[in-house]
């Protein structure tokens, strides 16, 4: 799944793309990419039409867009995606053939380019949602209210993180993937910031030091900053920019889908574990595994 930088590639490009633009009209081409929705296909397509979209926010991996009655009011719905393994949303010229897997389609009252929802697999969505108070001045989707801040947030808290993940009493891998202690960090970028750090990702969180904590999070913002940079991390043609660009920063990871090439650090070269039905990459040498670990 696409993990905080890939996300945030896409928000920047909505952004520019459909922020202070009227919806004109709703197609919804297949019923599972709007299941979210509780109350329907015909509602969710009733209930967009005519809405300003005032804004493209996100917290941690999530990702929604501010829905105004009219230009220059403040949202109290939003329009929440859920990119799934495979969901794109495209912002493309009205003329443009529809691609193979167009799920939604979003015109607007200026004629110009058109918001698509594409998604092969159909494990994403799109939803509309109440927002509510995000306790930091912000509003956020009322779904999402238990996702913590991510740590390139400016109101992300230092002291609170070293703190909560001192009391966890897990891995260290595992909390940085718990998205109620901190969001936006999935698999690739856990691995990496962990390479980083020269932590095992089995390391009692317990027994995290302050310092360690703080090195940690500043390896964590640095390999995010990063991949934002490059625009994200694209394995295969699924993830893209609204501009239908893949990222980049799959020519910089140093551990992951590294297996048995040799480290960058010290040349010994990098294991592949199992861990929670996925993989975990490390260095041997450079992230000793601790004699209690846990997973």
């Amino acid at each position: 799944m696409p993990e905080l930088p890939e996300v945030e590639v896409v928000r920047l490009g909505l952004a520019r793309g459909v922020a202070g633009r009227t919806i004109a009209e709703v197609e919804v081409f297949h019923p599972r990419a709007v299941r979210r929705h509780e109350r329907g296909a015909l509602s969710f397509v009733d209930e967009l039409r005519g809405r300003t979209i005032s804004t493209a926010s996100r917290r941690g991996k999530y990702l929604w867009l501010g829905l105004a009655r009219d230009p220059g009011e403040a949202p109290a719905e939003a329009l929440m995606a859920h990119l799934g393994m495979s969901g794109q949303l495209l912002v493309v010229p009205r003329d443009e053939p529809g691609q193979t897997h167009l799920r939604v389609r979003l015109t607007f009252t200026d004629g110009g380019r058109e918001l698509r929802f594409v998604d092969q697999r159909t494990f994403g969505g799109l939803s509309i949602a109440p927002l509510t108070p995000d306790g930091g001045g912000g509003r956020l989707p009322l779904p999402i209210r238990h996702i913590a801040r991510d740590p390139l947030d400016p109101l992300f808290d230092d002291g609170l993180f070293a703190a909560a993940i001192r009391a966890r009493r897990t891995g260290l891998k595992r909390a940085l993937l718990d998205q109620g202690l901190v969001s936006g960090i999935g698999n690739i970028y856990a691995d990496e910031s962990l390479w980083r750090a020269r932590l095992h990702y089995a390391r009692p969180t317990e027994t995290l030091t302050r310092p360690e904590s703080a090195r940690l999070l500043g390896d964590v913002r640095a390999v995010l900053a990063e991949a934002l940079a490059a625009g994200g991390t694209s394995f295969d043609a699924l993830y893209v920019s609204t501009e239908g660009v893949s990222g980049l920063f799959e020519r910089e990871l140093a551990v992951y889908g590294r297996r048995d090439l040799p480290c960058h650090r010290c040349g010994t070269p990098i294991r592949r574990e199992a861990f929670m039905n996925r993989s975990s990459y490390t260095c041997p040498r450079c992230q000793p595994r601790p004699r209690r670990g846990r997973w």
